[in-house]
């Protein structure tokens, strides 16, 4: 495993555990899915989910944006990084995806 796998690993738990106890907004239920980091840590991609309809998937994309400072804070306080890279939040619809494919396959099968 790489540095960098690492660190996203790290990131990842610790970005869960600040956004559901230390953001005050309420973001629904959602996941942090995965977060990738380029290499020369200029961006950190944080890809999560959002259990709800379109606008309960707006308003956590929405929330996400006002708290990006105060999560790349937190994050930057507890992770060891030379650099915090700036945040992009990112919708994950493979979760969608993967229930569209289920659903197709089993209209086949029917």
């Amino acid at each position: 495993m790489s540095k960098i796998d690492r660190l996203e690993t790290d990131v990842q738990r610790t970005m869960a555990d600040i956004i559901e106890n230390e953001v005050k907004d309420d973001l629904g239920f959602m996941t942090i899915t995965d977060v990738e980091i380029t290499n020369e840590l200029s961006f950190m991609y944080v890809y999560y989910t959002v259990y709800g309809d379109d606008d309960e998937i707006k308003r956590t994309k929405d929330t996400l944006e006002r708290a990006k400072g105060f999560i790349k804070n937190k994050v930057a306080a507890r992770v060891k990084m030379r650099k915090v890279p700036e945040l992009v939040f990112q919708y994950d619809k493979s979760e969608e995806k993967g229930r569209r494919i289920d659903r197709l396959i089993r209209e086949i099968k029917d």
